[in-house]
């Protein structure tokens, strides 16, 4: 972040009602996010007991793990296991719930984005990240799919398109309203925010599930436009799409086309990379400096800001962190001996990351004076403190705690999405088949399979299966 002066004019009191509203706050909830109850619901999603991490889900929310803040966790989290337990009508409307959650509360943000500069995150209500609500939209479409209703699934198709189409105006609104409410606020520090450029516009999962209910439907120019869109978002997006687009197939002559979806690991999450700001007198200078043992380097960012003391207080920002699966490749076989590999179309880690830049300077301004505000409000109070006695000192002591370890970053996130979406087309005969799916390890062994039996693929129509392993 380039270095930027900001003015101090009516510092003083927005550290009071920062420092109040800290106070008021954390009387009545946790300043750390909750995610410990996450761990059976996944350990129930790796071992393929997909109907008991749906009760897990809804155990959880009725002893109130997910807070009024975090409905908009339980609606996707919870339309995510339905899915995975083809639950179809189930995941469909939490996760429409989700949608509207995160339409609702993200226009509660902006109109509210000055004075959430005074609250750690984790005390607001968390309306999604882009990608989670973007793959709402993916995720019903594949429930519309296998609900046989494929022009309900053609609209999420169009909305994920849609939102990724405003993402940029959405952010460069965002910015506007947080300067125009710190310009016109006279008790916090004016802080000019630029939104970052996105460079992710095109998804290739959601024209693949297009073209192929396009031709199903018999509209082979839109399946053929869609499968151009596909290929468009592997040659303009090298950073999210590293590798090469996969092989597809929606048309045959003489057999019909079977498509395969398989969803493989767990999506990243969040965890807190820690910081510390470091004030220099002399340069009239603020100092972001790693906090961490695994530091890959000594300073992560500065700013100018006149400031008569120096200073050291905690800060701490959310990161993307990625979690590794073992599986590396996915294998099809028919009842009739057929087989065949799928490939990778998404990599889910690499679109939340790029999504996240998007919103990382505001959270990383935010904390910044946050973390300042309440370091010099807790400075001050240690002075007044400080009779030189035991009873001082202890004083001090606790509220170098308290501002240390109210300083939490907010780590909410969707933790049932999948990590990596593989597909693969291939041309059969029409008839009755089982199909078996077979996940492996990077040595090729199989690690996990599963089986639908009974499948029966069309001449004509959509036929279109899906698989997941967490492993």
């Amino acid at each position: 972040m380039r270095p930027r002066r900001v003015d101090i004019a009516g510092l003083a009191g927005f550290l009071g009602v920062a420092i109040g509203a800290f106070w008021l706050a954390a009387g009545c909830s946790s300043v750390a996010t909750q995610k410990g109850f996450y761990e059976p619901i996944a350990a129930e999603l790796r071992a393929g007991n997909f109907d008991a991490a749906v009760a897990g889900i809804e155990t959880a929310r009725l002893k109130k793990k997910f807070k009024d803040k975090d409905r908009f966790l339980y609606l996707m989290d919870a339309g995510l296991a339905n899915h995975y337990a083809r639950r179809f009508d189930s995941s469909n409307t939490r996760l429409s719930g989700a949608e509207n959650a995160a339409d609702e509360l993200f226009t509660k943000s902006i109109s509210r984005a000055a004075v959430s500069l005074l609250l750690n995150d984790n005390f607001l209500e968390y309306a999604g990240e882009d990608y989670e609500v973007l793959y709402a939209n993916i995720i019903k479409a594949l429930n519309y799919i296998a609900l046989d209703k494929p022009e309900d699934a053609l609209v999420e198709i169009r909305r994920s398109d849609h939102k990724l189409s405003l993402l940029d105006r959405k952010y460069r609104d965002a910015a506007d309203a947080l300067n125009r409410q710190t310009a016109v606020d006279s008790s916090a520090p004016a802080i000019p925010y630029e939104a970052a450029d996105i460079r992710f516009q095109n998804d290739a999962l959601a024209r693949y599930l297009g073209l192929h209910v396009y031709a199903a439907q018999g509209k082979m120019d839109d399946a053929r436009i869609d499968h151009e869109l596909m290929l468009k978002a592997f040659a303009d997006q090298p950073n999210i799409y590293p590798f090469p687009p996969p092989p597809v197939i929606y048309r045959s002559e003489n057999n019909a086309v079977l498509s395969a979806v398989a969803m493989v690991g767990l999506s990243p999450v969040k965890e807190a990379l820690n910081l510390r700001l470091r004030t220099d007198k002399d340069l009239d200078l603020v100092q972001i400096i790693y906090d961490s043992p695994d530091s890959t380097g000594p300073q992560y960012g500065q700013f100018a800001l006149p400031i008569s003391e120096d200073y050291s207080f905690k800060l701490s920002i959310p990161q993307i962190v990625p979690r590794p699966s073992i599986i590396e490749a996915v294998r099809i076989t028919a009842s009739d001996g057929a087989s065949g590999m799928l490939y990778l179309i998404e990599d889910i880690g690499r679109v939340a990351q790029e999504t996240f830049e998007a919103k990382r300077n505001m959270i990383y301004i935010k904390t910044v004076m946050r973390a300042l505000a309440k370091g010099l409000t807790t400075h001050t109070a240690k002075e007044k403190a400080d009779d030189g006695k035991a009873g001082g000192w202890l004083k001090k002591l606790a509220m170098d705690i308290a501002a240390d370890i109210s300083e939490n970053a907010d780590l909410r996130c969707s933790r049932l999405l999948p990590g990596r979406v593989f597909v693969g087309d291939f041309e059969i005969a029409p008839g009755t088949y089982d199909l078996r799916f077979e996940f492996l390890d990077l040595a090729g062994a199989v690690v996990r399979t599963q089986t639908i039996t009974g499948y029966t693929v069309l001449k004509n129509g959509l036929n279109l299966i899906e698989a997941a392993s967490f492993d």
